[in-house]
């Protein structure tokens, strides 16, 4: 039985990934607005960097790198003397 059929082996888009939060309530999706709200799994701040249960990668700078690739540029806040009261 030496059919390429039995050796076939799953593509990136065929294989099925656990997801990685496995507590409830779940944590936020790597693509929700608050993702920064998941849990901990690791956490190096000797090497600057903590990974969340949904996969993201949090880096000290408060930039982050996606699950899928993309790169969330940091995002620090404003200094206090040039942030803007609404009236």
């Amino acid at each position: 039985m030496n059919s390429s059929a039995s050796r076939r082996t799953l593509t990136t888009t065929q294989r099925k990934n656990p997801a990685m939060c496995q507590h409830q309530p779940p944590c936020p999706t790597a693509d929700s607005a608050d993702r920064e709200a998941a849990r901990l799994t690791a956490h190096h701040p000797e090497q600057g960097w903590s990974l969340l249960c949904n996969g993201v990668l949090l880096f000290e700078d408060t930039g982050e790198l996606l699950p899928d690739g993309q790169i969330i540029a940091p995002h620090r806040p404003l200094e206090a003397g040039r942030v803007v009261r609404a009236a």
